[in-house]
């Protein structure tokens, strides 16, 4: 009988993932309870409780209204069902940019709440002072620049960014301040192709790409986008999965069973 112990599995750390950088491209997914953060947890690297539960999960038109309340629900969720994958957590709209004292307040209590590993806010070079704060008193940042979707109401909407070639060198400079402000890694949305290459080439901590090409360092898609149960997905979402056909299949079943009186059956009632 063999005497070895397995060795408990240890989960990713922020340090870990920058690590990567240059490396194998790293691998994240949304996830917003346990279940599907459990399935996601097997394949990716990190895994982002994002403010686009909202949208998702919710209803709402968009992140804005997203209270800190509903992502440490949704964070401790994630966390109780994942075991290796790194945890990251949004900082919702409101929380972060008063100051960087109000943004430390609660970026300490959704890593004491939730357990998760880091959070995330959205900014390049106007919260790259809020960034050194939180790191230099613990909390592991991840950046978000390019297409900030808390800030899509003075952005006009979802627009894609880069496409005038002279507003390069401001979401360069974002990057530059995020790297240098402490940030372990930042996500690079909605950019075009050619941008999200210099930014990626230009840093050192790795770029995590929605919508912004191969060249990033990483990918990271919204869940419920990629498994086809958004009707209208992004143009940079490729669709891996059909599960609105498969649910509605699965629940028009379910109610012609009941109507029919064929549900529940032996098999399901207590005797």
């Amino acid at each position: 009988m063999s005497t070895e112990i397995a060795k408990p599995v240890r989960r990713r750390t922020a340090p870990q993932i920058t690590a990567m950088k240059g490396g194998a491209k790293i691998v994240s997914l949304t996830s917003y309870h346990a279940h599907t953060a459990g399935i996601v947890d097997r394949f990716a690297d990190f895994i982002l409780v994002g403010d686009s539960l909202g949208m998702v999960m919710h209803g709402m038109d968009s992140t804005v209204g997203v209270p800190l309340d509903l992502m440490l629900m949704h964070g401790k969720a994630v966390v109780r069902g994942t075991k290796q994958a790194l945890v990251v957590v949004d900082m919702p709209f409101g929380t972060y940019e008063e100051s960087p004292q109000v943004a430390f307040r609660n970026a300490a209590k959704i890593l004491k709440e939730t357990g998760c590993g880091a959070v995330k806010l959205e900014g390049g070079t106007r919260m790259a002072e809020t960034i050194r704060f939180l790191v230099e008193r613990g909390v592991p940042v991840m950046g978000h620049i390019g297409l900030t979707p808390q800030g899509s109401l003075v952005m006009g909407g979802f627009k894609t960014q880069g496409r005038d070639e002279d507003t390069w060198p401001m979401h360069l400079a974002d990057a530059q301040a995020v790297q240098d402000a402490g940030a372990f890694a930042m996500v690079v949305e909605g950019v075009v192709e050619p941008l999200a290459k210099k930014i990626t080439e230009a840093t050192r901590i790795p770029t995590i790409g929605i919508g912004a090409s191969v060249h990033c360092d990483g990918q990271i898609l919204v869940l419920e986008d990629m498994l086809g149960l958004n009707p209208r997905p992004p143009k940079f979402v490729k669709v891996y999965g059909d599960l609105t056909a498969a649910i509605e299949r699965a629940v028009e079943a379910y109610a012609k069973d009941v109507r029919d009186e064929t549900f529940p059956t032996e098999d399901q009632i207590y005797r």
